[in-house]
Parts: C-alpha cells; sequence; structure tokens
C-alpha cells in the first residue's frame, strides 16, 4: 500500500490532481487492514488529507464486494463520476461500478402515464412540466429525473412521475420489466462496488429489520463516508413518521383514479375530500409558521386531540372505502395497503406515553409531519454490525472531540472499534488567522444582529476581491442580518432560501466577490476554493436549539439516567458543528482567509477551550483590526 502513495508510483504518475502524504498513507494502511481483518474502524481525516483516495484504492485492490455511502447525493454522484473512473482505470479496470439511489430519484413510467391520463385535471404549470417529462422519457437511458435540466429540485409534477416504496406496484405493475428502478438495481447487485447515500442504506436497513429489503445487496465492506451525519439519520429510519404530504397523495391520487377509471365509484372521490378536509383542518391547529416542538406536550390540548380524532375517522372511513372496491384496479389494491399503513402509525404516534422515544412534529405553512424517533441506535445498529460478518470504515473529518471519538462510538453501539485521527497537512498557521472579536454582545442580547452587520461591513470593505460566507445557527438571525445588510452594501448578496442551494453556490464562486448568508445546510458539504472565499463569519457556536423536542427528550433521558446531558449531548454536538463550519474556509493548500466567530463563550466559559482545542491550529487573535489587516494584505497580493 505504501508503495501506491509514493511520488514515483503509478498513481502519482498517472491520476491528475494525485499528491502523496502521509497522513493519507496511513488512513490507506488501516483501511486495507481492516477489509482484510473485517472489523469496524472509525477515522477523523481533517481537510486536506485526501480520505476520498485513502479509502478508494485498498477498496479497488481488495476482493469482494463493497459498499460506500456518502452524506448527500452531490457528494455521491462527485465520487462516482469524478474520484472513482480515474482510480479505477489504473488499479482495477475489471472492477463492475455501479451508482445506486433512492427510488425517488428515477422516473415511474406507470405513474407518469397515470398524470398524463388525467392532465385535463391539471393546472397549465404542471400540463407543460409533463410534457417536459414525457420528452425527456423518450431519450433518457437510466431515467435519473436529476438529469431533467429544465426543471427545478423541487417541480411540482416531481411526485406524479416518481415512486415511493408505499405507492410502487412491484411485479403487479405493467410498466416491471421497463423499471428504472429495477434496472439500477439489478446493476449494483452485479456490481462490485455500489456507491449509495446514508439516506438509502438506512432505508434499506430498516426495511431488512422487517423483512422487505432486498435493496443493497450483501456485502463484505461498508465504507461510509461524511459519518458524523450516521446517528440522527439511523434515528429517523429506526423511527417512524406520518405527514400530511403522504396521505394527500393518496388521496389526490384516488381522485384521480376515480375520474380516470372508476368513475361509478362516487364515495371514493367523496370520502377522500373528507380525508383531504380533515388534514387542512388539523394543520390549523399548529402556529401559522413553519415550526417544530414537542407532540406529547401538544397533544395535550383538548382541541388537537379532537382533530387528530376526526383525522383518524376519515382516515378509517377511507380505509372501508378502499376495501369495498379491492380488486377493481391494481393501483386501488395499493393505495388500500397505503392507507392502513397511514392508519396503523396514525394511531401508534396518538400513544405518546410510550418511553425510549421522542415524540414530535414539524410544520411547513402547508403542511405537517408527526414523528417518533428512537432516543438511541446503538442498540439496533451496533446489534447489525455484530451479527454481520463485514468490515465496516466510518470516516469524516469531524468525528472526535478533543481527539475523544466516544461521543460518536457510544452512539452508534460500535464496540471496541479501531480509531484514527489524522491532522491535515496544510499550514493553519500560516494559511488562516481565527478571530474572537472583543466588547461583543452575548449571543442572546439585543443589539447582537447590529454587531454582526458591522463586522460583516468592515470585512467587506477589507475583502474586496474575495468571497465572504456568513453562516447562522437561526433563520431568524439570517434575515435580520440579510435585510439590514442590502441596504448597506452594493456587493452581490445570496441569501439561502431564495433559490437552490446549488445554484447559490454557482453564483457564489461565479461572482467571485460575493457575500453568501446560509444556515445548517451550508455549514458542511460544501467545497469553494481559492479566492471566492477568504473569509467565514460565524454568529454564535451551534448548540442545539433548547426546544429541540429530539434533544430535550435526549436530556431528559441524561437526567434520569443520573449523566451530566450538556457534556455528553449538547456540547460534543456543538463541538463537531463548529468543526464542520470552521472547515468551509481553507480547502487547498494555496488558499487562506480569516475565520471569525462572534460569540464570547469561547473564551469567557471553561468548556470554550474544548471548541478551541478541536478547531485547526491557526494563528489567533482577539483583535477584529488583525482580521482586517490580514485580508487587506491578501486583498493587495
Amino acid at each position: 500500500m505504501q508503495q501506491l502513495f509514493q511520488p514515483d508510483s503509478r498513481l502519482a504518475t498517472t491520476v491528475r490532481g494525485f499528491t502523496p502524504r502521509a497522513s493519507q498513507t496511513a488512513m490507506a494502511e488501516a483501511v486495507a487492514s481492516a477489509l482484510t481483518e473485517r472489523r469496524q474502524l472509525v477515522v477523523e481525516a481533517e481537510t486536506g488529507t485526501g480520505k476520498t483516495y485513502a479509502y478508494l484504492v485498498p477498496i479497488l485492490l481488495s476482493d469482494g464486494k463493497a459498499i460506500i455511502s456518502t452524506g448527500t447525493k452531490n457528494l455521491q454522484e462527485q465520487l462516482f463520476h469524478r474520484d472513482l473512473p480515474a482510480l479505477k482505470a489504473v488499479l482495477a479496470p475489471k472492477k463492475s461500478v455501479a451508482l445506486l439511489k433512492g427510488r425517488g430519484n428515477y422516473l415511474c413510467l406507470h405513474r407518469m402515464n397515470q398524470a398524463l391520463a388525467a392532465s385535463g385535471e391539471h393546472n397549465k404549470t404542471l400540463q407543460s412540466q409533463l410534457v417536459a417529462v414525457r420528452s425527456w422519457a423518450q431519450r433518457t437511458d437510466d431515467g435519473d429525473v436529476g438529469t431533467i435540466n429544465i426543471l427545478q429540485e423541487d417541480a411540482e409534477v416531481l411526485p406524479l412521475v416518481t415512486s415511493t416504496a408505499e405507492n410502487c406496484l412491484g411485479r403487479d405493475c405493467p410498466d416491471f420489466d421497463d423499471c428504472y428502478v429495477v434496472k439500477a438495481r439489478k446493476k449494483a447487485l452485479e456490481a462490485d462496488l455500489v456507491v449509495v447515500n446514508h439516506h438509502l442504506f438506512f432505508a434499506d436497513m430498516a426495511l431488512k429489520d422487517v423483512g422487505f429489503g432486498e435493496l443493497i445487496p450483501a456485502a463484505d465492506a461498508v465504507i461510509f463516508d461524511e459519518a458524523h451525519q450516521l446517528p440522527d439519520i439511523a434515528s429517523q429510519y429506526f423511527g417512524e413518521a406520518v405527514s400530511s404530504r403522504q396521505v394527500q397523495e393518496l388521496a389526490h391520487e384516488m381522485k384521480l383514479l376515480y375520474v380516470a377509471t372508476l368513475k361509478d365509484l362516487k364515495q371514493l372521490d367523496k370520502a377522500a375530500d373528507k380525508l383531504l378536509t380533515s388534514l387542512r383542518d388539523f394543520r390549523l391547529v399548529f402556529v401559522n409558521d413553519p415550526s417544530r416542538g414537542n407532540w406529547r406536550a401538544f397533544r395535550q390540548q383538548a382541541s388537537v386531540q379532537a382533530a387528530a380524532m376526526v383525522v383518524e375517522e376519515h382516515l378509517s372511513f377511507f380505509h372501508e372505502v378502499l376495501k369495498s372496491a379491492l380488486g377493481r384496479h391494481a393501483d386501488l389494491d395499493n393505495g388500500y395497503e397505503r392507507c392502513g399503513q397511514f392508519l396503523h402509525k396514525w394511531q401508534q404516534l396518538q400513544d405518546t406515553e410510550r418511553t425510549g422515544y421522542s415524540f414530535w412534529f414539524e410544520t411547513t405553512p402547508r403542511q405537517f409531519t408527526l414523528h417518533q424517533t428512537p432516543l438511541s441506535v446503538a442498540d439496533k445498529f451496533g446489534g447489525y454490525l455484530r451479527a454481520s460478518d463485514m468490515a465496516w470504515i466510518f470516516t469524516s473529518a469531524t468525528l472526535a472531540v478533543n481527539e475523544d471519538f466516544s461521543h460518536f462510538t457510544e452512539q452508534l453501539g460500535l464496540q471496541q472499534p479501531t480509531t484514527l485521527c489524522l491532522p491535515s497537512p496544510f499550514d493553519f498557521q500560516q494559511q488562516a488567522l481565527l478571530c474572537l472579536p472583543r466588547y461583543l454582545p452575548q449571543p442572546h442580547e439585543r443589539g447582537m444582529s447590529e454587531a454582526i452587520l458591522q463586522i460583516v461591513t468592515q470585512v467587506l470593505d477589507a475583502n474586496q476581491h474575495g468571497g465572504t460566507f456568513v453562516l447562522f445557527t437561526s433563520h431568524r438571525m439570517l434575515q435580520l442580518v440579510a435585510q439590514q445588510l442590502a441596504m448597506v452594501t452594493d456587493r452581490p448578496l445570496l441569501v439561502q432560501g431564495s433559490t437552490s442551494k446549488r445554484d447559490l453556490l454557482e453564483q457564489f464562486i461565479a461572482q467571485g466577490n460575493g457575500v453568501l448568508l446560509g444556515t445548517s445546510s451550508f455549514w458542511e458539504g460544501v467545497d469553494v476554493r481559492g479566492d471566492a472565499l477568504r473569509c467565514v463569519i460565524i454568529d454564535k457556536l451551534p448548540f442545539a436549539s433548547p426546544d429541540d423536542p429530539l434533544l430535550q427528550a435526549r436530556v431528559e433521558d441524561c437526567q434520569l439516567r443520573g449523566i451530566d446531558a450538556f457534556a455528553q449531548v449538547q456540547l460534543p454536538q456543538a463541538v463537531i458543528a463548529l468543526k464542520q463550519g470552521a472547515g468551509r474556509l481553507i480547502r487547498d493548500a494555496n488558499d487562506s482567509g480569516v475565520l471569525i466567530v462572534c460569540d464570547q463563550r469561547l473564551v469567557s466559559k471553561p468548556y470554550g477551550g474544548i471548541f478551541l482545542q478541536s478547531l485547526p491550529n491557526m494563528r489567533r487573535s482577539r483583535d477584529l483590526n488583525d482580521a482586517i489587516e490580514f485580508l487587506k494584505q491578501r486583498d493587495q497580493s
């Protein structure tokens, strides 16, 4: 393995951009050993280590089948289309690889044809989108709807032309032989290496738990990149949820089926309308603005219980109407099964006295979702690992808290894994400056938005030819600063929510000196190199909101067990989140810039030292003028 990571190796001479690094070699050797011995390995590889190649090289050289799971679909595509082909051509040209996404990413021919048959029921926008999809469907090879460039990511038509696990007809589908999901899975079954994402992996793992999972084939090794996301994602899939959007989609599908085929089944149309009305009425028991909250506590209100009972009654009636027409149409039979599942989940989510779970809700302007999330996935996930004869490798730039992995390993139930903490090869002392400005208000005090605005405007004056990220922990503070900043700067201002994340990043990079204001989704998985990003400003330490229902439940659970919830839950999560945000700044050996954290608690609270010890070894200053001078020098060079 060492020979492949030498300056004169075939990788160095044939793979463009490949540069050997000591930490990368160390990680590759550890991965190769874990694959051979089929054991658990946890690696924190800081930015610049080259962790992608460090696990890809041993995987390509190993025997057997492997699954690589990434944090997002964007990373999944980058790995499959950019990193893998270069290495595979040199190391393992005969190995077969496959990219597998969740079914919602693939065109469903049956549902597209259904939607086209009922196109008269749709608005003009939807009709034109359907025409575009039909035209694209005649050209596509893999059915990946993400390649329909003329549609936005949240286009209204997409739910009508893709399937879910609930509404898929399986082998009963008239288009089963041409199904893109089936073709993608078949290719994955036959491949030596399959690239998936965490959501897909855990969706399959949850299905396997009840005996239906065939999505990801049995493998000899699994590698999780961006593994810090796993505990929260696993919790989602080991829990239960029901959303108004899911039930509404079912009701609308049955109404279209009535219009197009079952014209004598008037009662089906009426039952669907009643259900839709009860769902709209239930949304009104929550506040108008999007929110998250404790469902167990919220449900104590009599008005909420009454509205929930009406939904249950209408869902039960809808279920009975579907039952009365079973056998008349495959889509109706499928609708009956889905309705039964929704009814069961709804009833389950009304029983909030059960322990070991967090019961919570979240709303959008028109929709709501009720959740039941397990407080710990350690038993289930850890048991899954122990029962398998596989190598399990977990890696990310942010897994440890002050070089301690116990927070991560205990959450997932890993028992005595090998751990490795690899530093970045970047020269942070020369490339970056960490500034903790003096005399700022406390994060909760009035005047904080004005103080942040003053810092941003001073930075922009000094950073004329470079870009700036301003990262927030709340949408409220983001909007406050965005409104004020728009009135005092003529620099390109990009605000999260104004368009898609991809569009914002493309504009930011193209402009070269833009200002991007974002919340959690911009704290990680964003790679902007060079002068396009010279300064990252963080408004405050990213502690989870005390109102977060899952956090509340975990804190309560710690208290019952006599454990310090702040030290065991809140602090480690915040440290890892800050490391992610800070990691946006230096992405290359030639990058330079300033990280400004506007939170006095870093120096005034005892736990501030834990945050600072976990950050890269940058030069530090309490004087904002030092940061301004650093940026001016870079601007003039």
